[in-house]
């Protein structure tokens, strides 16, 4: 059933625990991925060729194929694009070889990142299902300014790393300090982040509506993020009334 189908039946949704999904939601769906700010930039027709997919890395080990979600936007499939959405778009590795091998120009790692994006706004549980493990990552980013710090990397997380993993058990504090940067020095962060970076990092992610698709994907991660952002806040209005103090004194 394409685009132009009269029919209104709804379809299930092997993820969620709604029984069925309208028409007018796949309408909807669709309407917002096609409504994208770059949606026109990547994607201009389609061969069918299969040259992005024979040289897509994640086609060789999961079922997705660039191809597939090139042709399900270009025919507006609008059932085969909801399914996909579920989890084919999931494995892409965003490493746009497909881009770069396409005879027109196509992305379809572009459009899967629209696909994403749209996924999360409507809240869809294969978003929920593949951002959770990311939470951890992201209060890091937040609260410290830093993806991933030494003392999160255990034995226990990276047990595909085989022997190299015994390198884990080395003194890392006595390491660190033997970097030359004395900012460096601690394990709980790869790098110091200064406060106001911080505060303002904050602000661009409210304004950008990265914040709502966080509370959408995750509320009780969103909580957590917006008390640190509160208090990251306060701390920058303190120091700088504290500079506006010393300034009056001198």
């Amino acid at each position: 059933m394409g685009v132009n189908s009269q029919t209104d039946a709804p379809i299930a949704d092997p993820l969620s625990e709604k029984p069925v999904v309208s028409y007018e939601k796949l309408e909807e769906i669709f309407d917002d991925i096609r409504g994208h700010q770059l949606y026109d930039h990547e994607i201009h027709g389609c061969l069918n060729c299969g040259i992005c997919t024979a040289t897509c890395p994640s086609a060789h080990y999961y079922d997705y194929s660039p191809r597939e979600i090139v042709q399900l936007l270009w025919t507006e499939n609008l059932e085969g694009i909801y399914d996909a959405m579920q989890e084919k778009i999931w494995a892409c590795a965003q490493c746009y070889t497909c881009a770069a091998r396409c005879p027109f120009e196509n992305s379809p790692g572009g459009l899967v990142m629209i696909m994403r994006e749209v996924a999360i706004k409507h809240e869809m549980d294969s978003a929920k299902e593949v951002l959770r493990p990311f939470s951890r990552v992201l209060l890091k980013v937040v609260s410290t300014g830093n993806q991933l710090a030494p003392n999160m990397i255990t034995k226990e997380a990276f047990p595909d790393w085989g022997p190299n993993v015994a390198k884990i058990d080395a003194p890392l504090m006595v390491l660190r300090k033997a970097i030359p940067m004395p900012t460096m020095h601690t394990l709980d962060t790869a790098w110091e982040v200064n406060l106001r970076a911080s505060v303002e990092l904050y602000t661009i992610w409210e304004e950008t509506g990265v914040l709502d698709q966080l509370e959408a994907v995750d509320e009780n991660l969103f909580d957590v993020v917006s008390d640190v952002m509160d208090e990251k806040r306060e701390e920058w209005e303190e120091w700088l009334e504290e500079q506006a103090e010393d300034e009056d004194e001198d």
